[in-house]
């Protein structure tokens, strides 16, 4: 004898919870003149074997065939409507949830041409007010067999979908920098809030409003560049081009030695599971550090025997140079000499290309 479900509601809606199945466990048992009582911001949503039915609005409503028809239909009536019959009831809370938290997690990868290691990992945080809009399209994709369904159950989606968009929308507008990328922040929220609502109306949820913070770009590490396939020469000379110019700024023993071995070991920890690209990329990094710690080692001797003065700078490279180690203080020359515009970046390319390829023909 089945037992009848005759009073059903869900006044006790938590905070980030988006649908809710009455019974929890198995199929409810009703009859035509059972009472569904739906809360505000609440609809009520019959299934049965699976497919979504009939939704009810707000209010105390008494189950008939006329708020019932697709129920009705698929099963039949039978004794006046007086024949229990089987399905479960799903509460979908149409409330707004405030403020979601999102971020980029993964950074956002935007490339940049001729720049650093060729790209940028952009990241940001910020939060939106999201809600069900659309609760038979919801439950269809999300809640159709959960007792049930909260916010954590699809965040990873809507984080998803979020970071799809704001990439999308910096990629069509070309961002190659965090300013431009900062600039562009108060267009975001306008236009991501119509992209998002679009794409979200296709899962049945919308975006009331859209927050971000302030872009940052993560430093790069010797794992990013081979995970994204970056230009290890060009960020190699920049981190080159930085090093000298924190040893110029502090030529003493300790700052020369602590600037010499920043990141010696560049990607040294990457994983034994690099394929054979990868394996060549690490090891070029590798090469370009060891001889960029020689040179400041070089450079700190030099300094020693000049009596190690506050003040001085490095001793200028060799303007023709014979050996790997003179070409290779000459290029670090021309990265310092660009950086502090005593040269045009047309003259330092030639110069750049012409002693790079002397240095590759000398095995370098």
């Amino acid at each position: 004898m089945p037992r009848i479900i005759d009073v059903v509601s869900h006044p006790n809606v938590m905070e980030d919870e988006l649908t809710y199945r009455e019974p929890q466990e198995g199929n409810g048992d009703f009859r035509m003149g059972s009472r569904v009582i739906v809360q505000e911001s609440q609809t009520a949503v019959f299934v049965r074997g699976g497919q979504v039915l009939d939704a009810l609005p707000p209010g105390a409503h008494t189950l008939s065939t006329g708020n019932l028809p697709l129920l009705s239909g698929l099963i039949g009536l039978f004794t006046g409507g007086n024949t229990p019959f089987t399905a479960e009831v799903y509460f979908v809370n149409l409330k707004d949830l405030p403020q979601v938290q999102w971020g980029t997690n993964p950074p956002i990868y935007m490339e940049t041409p001729g720049r650093g290691a060729g790209f940028m990992l952009l990241r940001n945080r910020g939060i939106v007010d999201i809600g069900v809009d659309d609760p038979l399209r919801f439950l269809k994709q999300y809640g159709v067999g959960r007792p049930i369904l909260r916010l954590g159950d699809i965040r990873d989606r809507i984080q998803t979908m979020l970071l799809g968009q704001i990439t999308s929308l910096l990629s069509k507008q070309k961002i190659d920098n965090v300013q431009a990328a900062n600039a562009l922040l108060d267009d975001l929220e306008s236009g991501a809030l119509t992209m998002l609502n679009e794409e979200f109306q296709a899962i049945g949820m919308r975006i009331k409003s859209f927050q971000a913070g302030t872009f940052d770009i993560k430093e790069l590490t010797g794992d990013d560049i081979v995970k994204y396939g970056g230009n290890a020469e060009t960020y190699e000379r920049m981190r080159r081009l930085d090093i000298a110019q924190d040893a110029a700024k502090n030529p003493g023993m300790g700052g020369a030695a602590a600037s010499a071995g920043v990141g010696f070991g560049v990607g040294q920890s990457i994983g034994a599971t690099m394929n054979p690209d990868q394996a060549a990329m690490q090891q070029q990094l590798q090469q370009q550090q060891m001889m960029m710690n020689q040179m400041m080692m070089q450079m700190m001797q030099n300094q020693g025997g000049q009596g190690g003065g506050q003040g001085q700078q490095p001793p200028a490279a060799n303007p023709n140079p014979q050996t790997k180690e003179e070409i290779q203080a000459l290029l670090d020359n021309l990265d310092m000499k660009l950086a502090s515009g005593e040269i045009t970046q047309e003259i330092y390319n030639k110069l750049t290309a012409k002693w790079e390829q002397r240095l590759k023909d000398m095995g370098g």
